[in-house]
């Protein structure tokens, strides 16, 4: 019915599209008076309009029309490029903050050019994302002749510029272009730093992300994070190991009747849906004889059962050449995605070590987290979010929800010609790619150039070994060979080209088609696999059919693969079953290729709820993120007034001290236990007070006279140095102790999350549980780290210059006596040695007079400057 209604009426989308085509026809109109005009007087129409944008004169909205069509015209001229109407929607559908759905081969990259030029206007900077640093520089250096030409600057930010001033200066540029992970992590790395100068980003006005299903969906469940090296001992990772080989794996056997229970066989059961590993009773008695430990899930052996845990997953879930592979003694994880090696990443929780003691490889130590965030709360900090993708319509819901994101789908510029054919189905894998092999053999000798999809790097050389012996030329295209990838790519359109990709071949690659092969019917595609997402399959169908060329696509699947196995085979068997299929025979129907997209939508929905759930749980830890950031800032900020600041702290450590003393308002005086604040003090602030100085009438006064105390001691200690030095020692000590509190919290946080989910056996929600516990464990940090500061001003050593000068030359003067006088012990007395075990003041003076030392040789001259705290 809404199928009706829509061809009827137009959909929302059709609706939308004609509002933009209407103003494309008004920015059209425009272009015959931008024509006429001469370079400098394009340009200088262009400045005048940035400077009334600049002004608050008009809005963007205002001078959108102009913008546009001196970006197109100014294009035309340097680029050689002119944009399309369609493009012209594609520019407006990213500057109102939405996603821009439109095919491969459209021109996203010149699409983007129209909002950036119009937002760069503000002045505030504009970021756009690619999925790889060599679309990043691409993108920058070939356009930065048009963006030049308007008056802009740009930059490029990629894995390769290690030097920060470097990094500052390509995000001071009005526009600037870099990867996904490089943006994240400089944000992580800029809240590490002590100095607001150091920092390399600036705000977060505008983004675009090109590709953004694959940044924003496919990525969203990898979070961003900087780690560091623990101090806890290594687990015996190779023994979880041991033991996960020798326990053996059941299954789970559906009862016939609703009475019945299901039956669990072996020690463990493997959830492929999910991804986990259950163990079973008898697995988990098995485990514990093998760790000699009476219960693997008391407290003192929990890390036993998680190590355990993860070993399982290892061997289980996680495949050789298809998850990761095994280069120069290392486990390198594989995006499932790109197809791509992800050099440098590691699986969290313990996941990568038991894949380096599965593999015989050297076990890395584990590390703890200095600085995490998701892709989604990193690029919801941008005012104004847009993206680009051939692929979006299918995950439209989720770019909704979670990122306020509409979806606009642009129609092509050229209609498409490419027929996209019925899945063949096969009852086995073998079956399935000996009929693969045969159709290769065809299009090769027919010299129609053919691109085949695999959905990992072991399918892609399992069927290179069966071309192989069938003798057909082609090359590979996967992980292990991207170095290559160009120069694969380039030959992919020629005739007679075979070429086996893995998704690698899918972003951002364009596959060049001759005369001839377009007359042979274009490039077709064969994919041997569907995968879990739609979006991947269609990214690989648009590898052909570019700009309305011909071309032809048809995906090869069997029973025994894993989305049918898992998630949709039982309807698709019973068709066959029913139908009689024989050996080497399939089934072709728009009702099973429907059955095969209705496993996908499944599997879709499930990590859409999955990424829901990562994202909820982020989104507690990304509101404390943004306090103690915002804060940090402050702290960074040379005009914060710091001393208020540390007042209020001193204020609040009377007020607990006495509480923790259980003196509380409204006790009578004769009440006070002064005893235990006078310990309490010495202990904590090394402090000496007596009775005396604390007799007071009522709890007022005794908090006012504590205050005092610490506040007169605290300036007359911090009086050494000058009032710029005093503020410094008291911002870099805070921002030392918050960073160090930030990072304890962050694995304390990991902790809890770990466990939580335990709390739903005790019918209580684990997001909710987590939120409450988070939230106290926060409360906590920020009394906590208000409480250190103070404890940590309050017993810093301030050493006076001339002390310190005055002393080196006492020390100095003794060396040598004693080196004239002990000629058998020069070698033991080196300046370095003796000046690094320096004589403390309070000890017995070296010339024997029998004196402390501070009132004899080392008696401190004029005090003047500071020299060091600690």
């Amino acid at each position: 019915m809404l199928n009706i209604f829509s061809k009827i009426f137009g959909s929302t989308n059709d609706k939308e599209v004609k509002k933009y085509n209407k103003r494309a026809m008004a920015i059209n109109a425009l272009e015959a008076q931008f024509e006429n005009l001469s370079d400098e007087e394009l340009k200088e129409y262009f400045q005048t309009l940035k400077q009334e944008v600049q002004e608050n004169k008009r809005s963007l909205n205002d001078v959108l029309n102009e913008s546009f069509a001196i970006t197109r015209e100014a294009s035309r001229r340097t680029l050689n490029m002119r944009h399309f109407d369609v493009q012209l929607v594609g520019g407006m559908v990213l500057h109102d903050g939405r996603i821009a759905e439109m095919k491969t081969g459209e021109g996203k990259t010149l699409v983007a050019t129209l909002a950036v030029v119009l937002n760069a206007m503000v002045g505030k900077g504009v970021h756009v994302v690619t999925v790889n640093d060599y679309l990043a520089s691409r993108d920058a250096k070939e356009l930065e002749p048009l963006y030049n030409f308007l008056g802009f600057s740009v930059g490029a930010i990629t894995g390769d510029i290690h030097d920060e001033k470097l990094r500052k200066e390509q995000y001071a540029q009005d526009i600037t272009y870099g990867t996904n992970n490089e943006f994240g992590f400089d944000y992580l790395r800029d809240n590490m730093k002590y100095d607001l100068e150091e920092k390399v980003q600036r705000e977060h006005f505008f983004v675009i992300v090109d590709e953004v299903d694959s940044i924003l969906i496919d990525e969203a469940r990898t979070p961003l994070i900087i780690s560091g090296p623990t101090n806890r001992n290594n687990i015996d990772y190779a023994k979880a190991n041991e033991i996960a080989m020798k326990l053996e794996k059941g299954e789970r056997i559906e009862p016939k009747r609703a009475d019945e229970q299901p039956i669990i066989t072996g020690d463990y059961i493997v959830d492929e849906k999910n991804k986990a590993v259950l163990l079973t009773e008898e697995g988990t008695e098995k485990a514990e004889k093998l760790f000699e430990v009476d219960n693997l899930y008391s407290l003192e052996n929990a890390m036993l059962s998680h190590h355990l845990d993860q070993a399982l997953k290892a061997h289980n879930v996680f495949e050789k050449d298809v998850d990761y592979v095994v280069q120069n003694n290392e486990v390198i994880i594989v995006d499932e995605f790109t197809g791509r090696l992800s050099e440098g990443r590691r699986y969290s929780d313990g996941l990568h070590q038991a894949l380096e003691a599965k593999e015989g490889v050297r076990i890395q130590d584990e590390s703890q987290t200095l600085a995490d965030i998701t892709f989604q709360n990193y690029f919801r900090m941008y005012d104004k979010l847009a993206g680009m993708t051939g692929t979006a319509q299918t995950e439209a819901t989720e770019f909704a929800e979670i990122y306020n994101l509409d979806v606009v789908s642009i129609p092509t510029h050229v209609v498409v010609q490419r027929v996209d054919k019925n899945d063949l189905i096969y009852k086995s894998e073998r079956e399935k790619f000996e009929a693969v092999c045969k159709k290769i053999q065809e299009y090769h000798t027919s010299g129609q150039p053919v691109l085949v999809g695999t959905a990992s790097i072991e399918k892609s050389e399992h069927l290179h070994s069966l071309l192989k012996a069938a003798k057909v030329p082609h090359t590979v295209l996967n992980a292990k060979q991207h170095e290559k990838e160009g120069k694969i790519i380039e030959d992919a359109g020629q005739k007679g080209a075979v070429t086996i990709a893995t998704n690698m071949a899918g972003r951002g690659v364009d596959i060049k088609l001759t005369e001839e092969t377009l007359a042979l019917g274009g490039l077709a595609i064969i994919g041997t696999e569907r995968h879990e997402s739609r979006r991947i399959d269609n990214q690989l169908r648009g590898r052909s059919g570019r700009q309305g060329d011909v071309g032809i696509s048809q995906f090869y699947l069997s029973l025994e693969d894993n989305l049918l196995r898992i998630f949709g085979s039982d309807k698709i068997k019973g068709i066959m079953e029913r139908l009689g299929i024989e050996e080497g025979e399939h089934i072709e129907s728009s009702m099973v290729t429907r059955a095969v997209e209705n496993a996908q939508k499944k599997v879709e929905s499930m990590h859409f709820e999955s990424r829901k759930h990562l994202l909820e749980y982020d989104d507690v830890a990304n509101k404390q993120r943004k306090v103690i950031y915002s804060f940090r800032n402050d702290l960074l900020n040379p005009e914060f007034a710091i001393g208020a600041k540390l007042d209020e702290n001193r204020a609040e450590y009377v007020s607990n001290l006495l509480s923790n003393c259980e003196i509380f308002d409204g006790m009578q005086s004769e009440d006070f236990d002064l005893e235990k604040i006078i310990v309490k003090l010495k202990e904590e602030l090394n402090l000496v007070v007596t009775a005396n100085d604390l007799k007071t009438e009522d709890y007022t006064q005794l908090n006012e006279r504590l205050y005092q105390i610490l506040t007169e001691v605290y300036n007359d200690k911090m009086s050494l140095a000058a009032p710029e030095q005093r503020s410094e020692i008291e911002r870099i000590l805070y921002l030392q102790m918050l960073d160090k509190a930030w990072r304890e919290h962050l694995y304390a946080m990991d902790t809890l999350k770990t466990g939580i989910g335990l709390r739903g056996y005790n019918q209580k929600d684990p997001l909710v549980e987590y939120k409450k516990e988070s939230y106290n464990m926060f409360i906590e940090l920020i009394s906590s780290i208000k409480h250190e500061v103070v404890k940590i001003l309050f017993t810093v050593q301030l050493r006076n210059k001339d002390d310190e000068q005055r002393d080196q030359e006492i020390l100095d003067k003794m060396v040598a006596q004693m080196e004239a006088q002990q000629e058998n012990l020069k070698t033991n007395l080196h300046n370095d040695v003796v000046i690094e075990k320096k004589i403390a003041r309070n000890e017995p003076c070296p010339c024997g007079s029998g004196k402390k030392f501070k009132q004899c040789c080392g008696i401190s001259g004029p005090k003047k400057g500071l020299v060091s705290g600690n």
